[in-house]
């Protein structure tokens, strides 16, 4: 079986990768910062992610973060996979990185050029977001008596469990790479969405559309982020809602 390396294997996505590699019998290392025996900051590399790579013939680059740095890591990680021979190197990308002028976007799309010109064999998916951030941001905003949104912009949530499988799948094979997006089911509003979440919720907030300034919210406002053509995604946001909080129970 595949010795296979995942970085940021304790998160959302790359824990569902990790466990489906797992189920089917290849041998599976975990990179984050704080789990052992590949306890690895990717910004700063070294010896251990040395380490982490040796032997290993495929790697899923899942690790990121809003708050900078990615850059760095994927350089790093690349500089030892060429080292260590790593025949595949697979990157989870977003929707829209080339399209919407966000600071972290840009970031992604570096990477993915990193990654383009790494040398290695490569694979790189882009998808939209996964429903448990639009979760989170409505959890953000609903702090306050008015759930505020911003005006016009719609999104198409992912289920993450959809997202881990497609991953794995690209892992065993060969190097493809950017393969074709991997979106949603359904385009919702925000507001809509954050209808869906107070309901599921049992909160009761209004919900306010404010229209925002900017390239990046023009960007969003025009569907720079969301790939309608490929809704190939399954489970809706009302059932992701309702297997999570019992959303049918509160209606």
């Amino acid at each position: 079986m595949t010795t296979i390396l995942v970085t940021g294997g304790t998160g959302t996505l790359g824990r569902l990768v990790t466990e489906r590699l797992r189920a089917d019998g290849h041998e599976v290392r975990v990179l984050s910062r704080h789990t052992q025996p590949y306890a690895v900051d990717l910004r700063k590399g070294g010896a251990g992610l040395d380490a982490a790579v040796a032997g290993v013939e495929t790697v899923v680059h899942c690790a990121s973060t809003p708050k900078g740095g990615d850059e760095e890591a994927a350089r790093n990680l690349i500089a030892a996979a060429r080292r260590a021979g790593v025949g595949h190197l697979v990157y989870i990308s977003i929707v829209g990185v080339d399209r919407v002028p966000l600071a972290y976007y840009r970031t992604k799309f570096a990477v993915e050029r990193l990654v383009d010109e790494s040398g290695l064999g490569w694979t790189t998916l882009r998808t939209t977001q996964f429903h448990d951030l639009l979760v989170t941001l409505c959890a953000s905003l609903g702090r306050l008596p008015v759930l505020a949104v911003p005006a016009g912009v719609a999104d198409q949530p992912i289920e993450v469990a959809e997202v881990a499988e497609r991953l794995v799948e690209l892992a065993l094979g060969a190097p493809a790479g950017r393969v074709p997006d991997l979106a949603g089911p359904e385009v919702h509003g925000l507001d809509s969405v954050a209808r869906a979440w107070l309901r599921a919720t049992g909160r009761r907030r209004p919900v306010v559309r404010v229209p925002l300034f900017g390239r990046a919210y023009r960007a969003f406002r025009e569907g720079g982020h969301l790939a309608p053509d490929r809704a190939l995604g399954k489970v809706t946001f009302e059932e992701y809602l309702a297997r999570r909080f019992g959303a049918d129970n509160k209606r």
